[in-house]
């Protein structure tokens, strides 16, 4: 019996969904609950499930195609289980050996499909063992070496470094089987070149780099590979910086931050107070050409222009000396991160005064609804994440109930897996009110648009050293260094009024300056 996929709804004030992708071609045998196709909405991207399992027999809607809810998108029809399971015995069937062992483009996490080659590890005539790395790939989320799937000779690369090509893909091809010598035979010819191949067809070796406690610095094949390139000590970049990635790991953003402070070759100065200006990006397109817009850029496009047509919007800024919360988070960073797993950010700060406020002023915790003022429950926090391809905001639903380690926990988490596309359509919907941190560059304070429904958003400037007037409890005025911010209230004119704006302020100002909580 065939069984008709249909557009699902992502979200409630979802209505309509682009199909971006198929996973799958007409023809190919689908499990129930394999993803099938990827769509995008205006919330979130998303790979969607077969609802049964079968043959993909017809594909109505193409890439490309918006479509609405409940559209059907595509046919599945029963597959008699002795056709099932001789497909699922020919798919996991050993390969003749006489015909070689193809390596394959492998999918490395649910919603990747295509790695780019980075490097070979091995030429064709080389010698390979199972297991043994043979070449390194690079994906939006992960840069990873790969095995060889079989001991052999190398006989075959199809896919050049450089190249990106989608999963499942062969992109090599193993040889007759060499058996329990591979190891021996390959140590032979490691330290010279291959018959009839130039010299310059030789891998080169991995240096491995070391801390100065003689511990390894944890980076991946690409990093390794840039570092090279820029003739960088990986040793001195974890000394300098600390590892975004999981247990420290230099990840590329990190050695890509280093390159902009200190250049190729570059040494951190012993004190950071002074660092090379950055190089002039390298644009992504070139002047003079047309892009289309995205898809996700085409409906911000429209929500911005919504918002401001519909919303008068009114902005107040304060200045907030954050000079406690600083010295506080340098105290307390190393232990809360190793208490916790989580870095101590001046984020979940920000939002604890940010949920306070918004308790104790419900009307900037509103929305405008047939008419009425729609006081909402809970707080749900929104958190502007900028992603390289647009934006997005994921939801921190009921932040009142969140311990302080919970938020930042949270935080940190939707923030990840944002920029992973890992996201549920409902962690990126229902929010009352957005942070948005504008000041990440260094601009003193951002004036942004509503999220609507909401009725406010605050922008978060940046945090800078100033000279500034403080008066002691005899009244008596000094000049002193102090940290501040400025942050930026921007409200719907409609229901909050410049008083309420005011008083919001105000409280989350005094909740930050005196900050007297426990982090955990």
């Amino acid at each position: 019996m065939p069984t008709d996929v249909v557009m699902p709804q992502m979200g409630e004030s979802i209505f309509e969904g682009t199909i971006t992708k198929w996973l799958k071609k007409p023809g190919d045998t689908v499990e129930k609950d394999e993803p099938l196709f990827e769509i995008s909405t205006d919330k979130v991207d998303a790979e969607i499930p077969s609802p049964a399992a079968g043959v993909l027999t017809e594909i109505k809607v193409a890439e490309g195609a918006t479509v609405g809810i409940n559209t059907v998108v595509a046919v599945v029809s029963e597959q008699e289980s002795g056709d099932r399971d001789q497909a699922t015995v020919e798919s996991v069937a050993a390969p003749d050996s006489s015909a070689g062992t193809e390596v394959v483009m492998p999918q490395m996490g649910e919603s990747i499909f295509e790695g780019t080659i980075t490097k070979w590890m091995k030429k064709v005539g080389d010698l390979v063992e199972k297991d043994e790395p043979l070449f390194e790939i690079s994906t939006d989320k992960v840069d990873a070496e790969i095995p060889s799937p079989a001991a052999g000779v190398l006989s075959e690369i199809r896919a050049e470094s450089g190249a990106t090509v989608q999963i499942n893909t062969v992109v090599a091809v193993i040889g007759g089987p060499v058996g329990g010598h591979a190891s021996e035979l390959a140590a032979a010819q490691a330290p010279a070149p291959a018959a009839g191949l130039p010299e310059a067809a030789v891998g080169e070796p991995e240096i491995q780099e070391t801390r100065s406690n003689g511990q390894p610095v944890r980076s991946s094949p690409l990093v390794r590979r840039i570092a090279r390139e820029n003739k960088l000590d990986l040793g001195r970049v974890a000394a300098t910086v600390a590892g975004s990635g999981a247990g420290g790991r230099i990840t590329k953003d990190d050695v890509l931050g280093y390159l902009s402070k200190y250049g190729p070759g570059g040494l951190a100065p012993a004190s950071a107070t002074s660092s090379v200006a950055a190089p002039a990006p390298v644009p992504s397109t070139l002047p003079g050409t047309v892009v289309p817009l995205s898809r996700m850029r085409a409906i911000i496009a429209d929500r911005m222009v919504e918002s401001v047509a519909i919303a008068p919007h009114v902005y107040s800024v304060y200045k907030v000396d954050m000079t406690r919360i600083v010295r506080l988070r340098e105290r307390e960073r190393n232990r809360f991160e190793q208490k916790h797993g989580v870095k101590l950010t001046f984020m979940p700060f920000i939002a604890a005064a940010a949920i306070e406020a918004l308790r104790r002023h419900p009307i900037v915790n509103s929305s405008l609804k047939d008419g009425a003022i729609s006081y909402h429950q809970n707080v749900h926090l929104g958190i502007a994440v900028a992603l390289e391809w647009g934006l997005i905001v994921p939801v921190v639903h009921q932040a009142e109930t969140l311990s302080f380690v919970e938020l930042a926990r949270t935080m940190a988490d939707l923030a990840e897996r944002a920029r992973a596309k890992k996201l549920k359509p409902e962690e990126a919907s229902g929010s009352t009110f957005t942070l948005t941190n504008s000041g990440v560059f260094g601009g003193e304070f951002g004036t942004p648009i509503i999220n609507q429904p909401e009725s406010a958003i605050l922008a978060i400037g940046g945090l800078k050293k100033e000279p500034v007037v403080i008066t002691d409890a005899e009244g008596s005025d000094a000049i002193a260094i102090r940290a501040m911010q400025s942050y930026c209230l921007g409200f719907d004119h409609r229901l909050i009024d410049g008083a309420d704006g005011g008083k919001f302020m105000s409280l989350f100002k005094r909740v930050l300056e005196g900050w007297d909580r426990e982090i955990g």
